[in-house]
């Protein structure tokens, strides 16, 4: 898309991390009023010199206005107001925030625009802590943040990196407003036994209550305004017959021509996955466009970027997005369960950072060949269990057990960092395992059990795969491929682990006992970085097939 025309969800947030940057410098002022009022007033000086410069002014106004008509915007094309409860109260907390903000807003700095009125943190705390305002104050920072909170959760929860960072997030975002209202009241009760500076009246306040007013009641008229023309342009499509009939593999419903099918499917309490919240920052609510009476409106640039992103074939397109023209026949691609499996339970069905480690047993090919089947059965139990039991203890999930290779994931409940490390501790404790193993089988197999294992970090899709009631936790993507691809490297070079250089960053761990190469992986481009090391004990074992 043209760069000088950005599209509207890139302009939402945008202006809603300006407003955002604005609350919480604000927020933490505040909170520097738990050491002082002085200091309080001190920190003012550096906010106000900053947020009340000519450039400044323009990004935030601009920013609150631009954010605010986009809101109105999308409350206006939405044709129901079912959707995630999530979803509903950022936009009624949204909404909510011009009618709270109206008099303090107009009361500080437009007083200080026409009255010159310094309103410092003395005069402003003492005047909200004499009228009994502190509930209120509590109320406009509480909505203010959770709006700023659920927006940003909505529009980043789908991918790795915030739900990397999402709990120490999470506190800060709590911390950071109870330290500021806490702020709020030390200053108060400071300031309240102050002598009383209070403002003298001026021929301004009268223009500075018609603000008030006007500040209050404009967004709660687009409001009232904004939901009467919905309605209305829906009853008269209802009315007029300019309906169309949207198609499900079980049931077909009729909605008024404007509907997107994710409306459709929310309008008819039809399960349809959306991750995003219907902005197309995700392909949760995807549909394949089964047949069409007519052309299908072409891909707007946000559902366009997205569909490129996951390499959608033709005929699939984001339910969110595609508002027909004519009667078609869908199929959501993305399955909407009424309960979570056990094994959902580490957010499963979402693309994360992970970290996967396979150990594959070697010799397994002439073990088979001179010993009884039943005693291969054993010898696997044996196997398995040292790997799956060094896994659980180090913090991974040892997920898929075939043939004579184990997958197990890491990084499921822990961020990737701490991942890496207990994948390394796994792959050490495995070694560790196998050792006991072999001297538990030396007499009845005489040759010494041998394993590969690979590690790799990035990105895969963790989710429940299988047929009806045979379902089991599974990761797809390059890192399990590129994992796989360093347990074979094991055989050719004849060690027993090898891990890629990212887990090794990641891991914190020296290299000095690695053997580092740069080699060709197969099904990646370029060459890649990995590190090798024969074993984890003092004394050499004997490695390769």
């Amino acid at each position: 898309m043209n760069p000088l025309h950005p599209r509207p969800r890139t302009l939402r947030l945008a202006s809603g991390l300006i407003l955002l940057t604005y609350v919480a410098t604000h927020l933490l002022n505040h909170a520097v009023g738990l050491v002082s009022l002085a200091a309080a007033e001190a920190g003012r000086e550096w906010f106000v010199a900053f947020w009340r410069s000519a450039p400044a002014t323009a990004a935030f106004y601009g920013a609150l206005l631009l954010h605010f008509s986009l809101a109105v915007a999308a409350l206006y094309e939405r044709h129901t107001l079912r959707m995630p409860p999530l979803e509903l109260a950022r936009i009624a907390l949204g909404f909510a925030i011009p009618l709270l903000l109206a008099f303090h807003m107009v009361q500080t700095r437009l007083a200080w625009e026409l009255t010159g009125w310094n309103d410092n943190y003395r005069r402003i705390t003492a005047s909200m802590w004499a009228s009994n305002f502190s509930l209120r104050q509590l109320a406009m920072i509480s909505i203010v943040w959770l709006h700023a909170c659920f927006g940003l959760q909505l529009a980043f929860r789908h991918r790795a990196g915030w739900r990397r960072w999402q709990l120490p997030l999470v506190a800060l975002a709590t911390l950071l407003p109870t330290l500021a209202f806490t702020g709020y009241l030390a200053m108060a009760r400071e300031a309240f036994l102050l002598p009383v500076q209070s403002r003298p009246p001026t021929p301004a306040d009268a223009t500075l209550q018609l603000a008030v007013e006007t500040v209050f009641y404009l967004p709660l008229g687009l409001l009232a305004l904004t939901l009467a023309a919905r309605w209305a342009q829906v009853a008269w499509a209802r009315s007029g017959g300019r309906v169309l009939r949207i198609t499900y593999p079980a049931q077909a419903v009729d909605v008024p021509a404007g509907f997107s099918v994710l409306e459709a499917s929310r309008a008819f309490g039809i399960p349809h996955m959306s991750v995003c919240g219907g902005r197309a920052r995700c392909s949760t609510c995807r549909i394949e466009v089964l047949s069409s009476a007519g052309p299908l409106p072409p891909a707007n640039p946000d559902e366009a970027a997205t569909l490129a992103r996951i390499g959608a074939p033709p005929g699939v397109r984001l339910a969110c997005q595609l508002r027909p023209t004519a009667p078609l026949a869908v199929r959501p691609l993305a399955a909407v369960r009424g309960s979570t499996p056990a094994s959902e339970a580490w957010g499963a069905n979402a693309e994360r950072e992970i970290v996967v480690l396979f150990a594959d047993l070697r010799r397994w090919t002439t073990l088979s060949e001179h010993h009884l089947p039943f005693d291969l059965v054993y010898v696997l139990d044996q196997y398995f269990e040292a790997v799956g039991d060094a896994v659980r203890e180090a913090g991974g999930v040892p997920n898929q057990f075939i043939g004579d290779s184990v997958m197990a994931l890491f990084g499921l409940e822990t961020d990737t960092v701490t991942a890496a490390r207990q994948a390394l501790t796994a792959a050490e404790a495995i070694e560790r395992r196998m050792a006991a193993v072999n001297d538990s089988l030396a007499a009845e197999f005489r040759r010494p059990l041998d394993f590969g294992i690979g590690i790799h970090a990035g990105t895969a899709a963790v989710g429940t795969v299988g047929y009806r009631d045979t379902r089991t936790l599974t990761a797809v993507g390059d890192a399990v491929n590129t994992a796989s691809r360093l347990q074979e490297l094991t055989k050719l070079l004849k060690v027993r682990i090898v891990v890629s250089e990212e887990v090794l960053r990641r891991a914190g761990g020296e290299s000095g006992d690695w053997q580092r190469h740069e080699l060709e992986i197969r099904g990646r481009q370029g060459r890649m970085a990995v590190y090798a090391r024969t074993t984890f004990c003092a004394a050499p074992a004997e490695a390769g097939s």
